[in-house]
């Protein structure tokens, strides 16, 4: 064997040695690790019991488990339990009379304006364990409902992932635009939602240039809604998301071993964002989330 196919070897055999290390170092494999553990407790708590979606009519639209409410709720509600009424821009529940509903635990006796879940303290309506609340869509308005012993709750097969490869936490660098703007984000739905924007991140990942734009969610928070050439195949094909922080120095982590599917992945009563096309990326990034093993 001639000098230059042994030094090849040599650094091939070294360069498999330092992705391994990089792929096993324990302090990267448990920081992971307890992510994911939190993601998979969030998400069964929040996403998981999903149990319904109804779009909101103008003016009233009865609630209860009666054949043919506009909001059906479980078998196990009263047949009536009042009306939302969509009106101005505003969404008002009317208890019927004998309700049993509840809002931040104090029961309903009378009309209340309700705050919809674009606003953190988003007013949650409850009878037992079955929980509803108005939901927005783009411009669209609905009510979710969350049912822990619904059939779509009982039949959810879990979450899978990648192994943990370190090769796949990068560091990006954020290239600032001249200034903030507001772009659209279709959703799954058909609907259009909104989000600020404040530049792209660059980053380098198996020799591959990448600029993706995230979401500012608040100060120093990036949003990437993203998908890639395993869409579809291994992983969720419409998108995953991805959180990382924005450090003073400019540059941020990307750890796409903690990439995950948004909830539509496994729920039809959710409501998701697509990508940009900016980050629709034609490489491969086999880390994070694999695709739901049922269909929603």
């Amino acid at each position: 064997m001639t000098r230059i196919p042994v030094l090849l070897v040599i650094a091939a055999v070294a360069a498999r040695g330092l992705l391994a290390a990089i792929a096993a170092d324990p302090a990267h494999v448990k920081e992971v690790n307890e992510w994911r553990a939190k993601h998979e407790a969030d998400y069964t708590k929040e996403y998981v019991p999903l149990a319904g979606l109804f779009y909101l009519k103008p003016g009233a639209n009865t609630a209860g488990s009666a054949p043919g409410s506009d909001i059906l709720l479980p078998k196990r509600v009263a047949a009536l339990v009042g009306r939302i009424v969509s009106e101005n821009s505003r969404i008002r529940f009317e208890p019927s009379a004998g309700s049993s509903v509840t809002l931040k635990g104090k029961a309903v006796t009378a009309p209340v304006i309700l705050k919809s879940d674009g606003a953190d303290d988003y007013d949650e309506l409850a009878i037992g364990d079955v929980t509803f609340w108005v939901h927005e869509s783009g411009a669209r308005r609905a009510i979710r409902l969350r049912d822990p012993q619904s059939e779509v709750a009982k039949s959810f097969k879990g979450f899978r992932w990648f192994p943990i490869d370190g090769q796949y936490r990068v560091t990006g660098k954020f290239i600032k635009d001249a200034k903030p703007r507001e772009i659209t984000m279709p959703l799954l739905t058909g609907d259009d939602d909104h989000g600020t924007t404040e530049g792209l991140v660059e980053f380098t990942l198996n020799g591959a240039k990448i600029r993706m734009r995230p979401i500012t969610t608040r100060p120093g928070r990036l949003w990437f809604i993203f998908r890639d050439a395993t869409a579809g195949k291994e992983t969720y094909e419409a998108a995953r998301f991805l959180y990382s922080d924005l450090k003073p120095d400019g540059t941020t982590v990307l750890d796409f071993n903690e990439a995950y599917n948004p909830p539509c992945s496994f729920n039809a009563f959710t409501t998701c964002p697509l990508p940009l096309p900016e980050n629709r990326l034609t490489i491969r990034i086999p880390a994070g989330e694999l695709a739901y093993a049922g269909h929603p």
